[in-house]
């Protein structure tokens, strides 16, 4: 039998601790954090000390369906993470549509 690996993650807005499998390249693991608006907020190793800040999107939305701030209503750019070894973001991008109307 292989003893299946686990880590100790931490949210560093909320307090949230979970205990994890190690995980692969490019991956993140994640919680909706009642701190940061019921977003879904990365978790952190524990022992890494970050700052996790979201941005509201500042440009004009147009007709584009972006992601909203739930007790603000206001559009939400991003979530990010800055760490002493650097920083990641998680991009919330605008839905695409298409219209469906015949042309002539």
């Amino acid at each position: 039998m292989i003893p299946i690996l686990r880590s100790e993650w931490y949210c560093p807005k909320c307090g949230t601790r979970a205990n994890l499998p190690p995980l692969r390249p490019r991956q993140v693991h994640t919680h909706v954090c009642p701190r940061l608006r019921y977003l879904s907020t990365p978790l952190l190793p524990i022992g890494v000390a970050a700052k996790v800040e979201l941005v509201e999107r500042q440009d004009y939305i147009g007709t584009e369906q972006v992601r909203l701030d739930p007790e603000r209503g206001r559009p939400v750019q991003s979530i990010v993470t800055t760490r002493d070894t650097g920083q990641d973001a998680v991009v919330f991008a605008p839905t695409a549509t298409v219209g469906g109307g015949a042309r002539e």
